[in-house]
């Protein structure tokens, strides 16, 4: 069995494994690393990029180093190669767990909990949720649903499929960083910033990739692409423009707009201007779409190193 096959099963199965178990309420990989890489930043920290960039790559460099050690130790092995790249896979993604988050919120805005919703929402993005009303929690909702989709699943396979597992870790390793110090406040605006560019980096394939096919499976596909040609560029993010605005014109709704984070108010461009506003339904509608995403990314991720192999052979 190549490692084309290796790759296919073991994603395959990590994929699988995530819809069926989710993720680990203790002990994730991902919090592990997460934990490592603050004990890094508390001894290394300066205002200062050079600082930030020296983070970055003792946290990635040492997880890839990791990941490469225990594939080479098991590559005698084509069982135990298909069982780490399974676990890998399922460490790495977190579709489910995005899944969950994102229904929890809308079934409490369906019973018109709107605080309970507001009290769910920081759990899946940084959005202030006392300024939001129903429908801008809804909104806020899909956009998490739709930038998560590329960062928490088709990212992750795509570097997957390049790299194996050091892929899958590395990129996970790199959206991880870019979330903990990656943003621009009076802290990370320096330390962070190597991180968010490694970040925009790592995510500009897997974003792609997510627009294309959420115009695929999407209800509106010629919408989906119109949105996403009109409407990528005008998003401050390189790699969540064009996977939001490719969700919003798919779904037919409006994304996009003015809202707040840690109290600074940002006012970004609309998203699909011709889509309606976003409703509490929408929000099991986008969770669909991602799903559907995933499992196509996982058929493309694989089917493109599969032809890889055939053409090198």
């Amino acid at each position: 069995m190549g490692a084309d096959r290796v790759f296919a099963y073991g994603a395959a199965a990590g994929l699988l494994g995530d819809l069926l178990l989710g993720d680990p309420r203790r002990g994730h990989p991902v919090a592990v690393f997460g934990r490592a890489a603050g004990a890094v930043e508390r001894a290394l920290w300066r205002d200062h990029r050079g600082r930030g960039a020296l983070h970055t790559a003792v946290c990635v460099g040492g997880a890839v180093a990791s990941a490469a050690l225990a594939a080479s130790a098991v590559r005698s092995s084509r069982t135990a190669s298909v069982a780490l790249t399974a676990a890998a896979t399922w460490a790495v993604v977190g579709g489910t767990s995005l899944a969950r988050e994102a229904r929890q919120i809308g079934r409490a805005l369906q019973a018109g909990d709107v605080e309970g919703a507001r009290a769910r929402l920081p759990h899946l993005c940084g959005r202030d949720p006392q300024a939001l009303d129903a429908d801008g929690i809804a909104r806020a909702v899909v956009e998490s649903v739709a930038e998560n989709t590329s960062d928490a699943v088709v990212g992750a396979l795509v570097w997957g499929a390049a790299a194996g597992v050091p892929g899958l870790v590395g990129f996970r390793a790199v959206n991880t960083l870019d979330a903990m110090v990656g943003h621009k406040s009076p802290r990370y605006r320096r330390y962070g910033w190597a991180s968010a560019r490694l970040d925009d980096l790592a995510g500009w394939p897997g974003a792609r990739l997510t627009a294309a096919l959420a115009a695929v499976a999407g209800d509106d596909p010629r919408g989906a692409v119109r949105a996403w040609r009109a409407d990528a560029g005008k998003h401050p993010s390189p790699n969540a423009g064009p996977v939001e605005a490719a969700f919003a014109g798919a779904l037919g709704v409006r994304l996009g707009g003015t809202l707040s984070y840690g109290g600074r108010v940002e006012h970004r461009p609309v998203l699909n201007g011709a889509g309606r506003a976003v409703k509490q339904g929408d929000i099991e509608r986008a969770v669909r779409l991602s799903r559907r995403v995933g499992w196509l990314a996982l058929g493309v991720s694989a089917g493109a190193r599969l032809l890889k192999r055939g053409r090198t052979s």
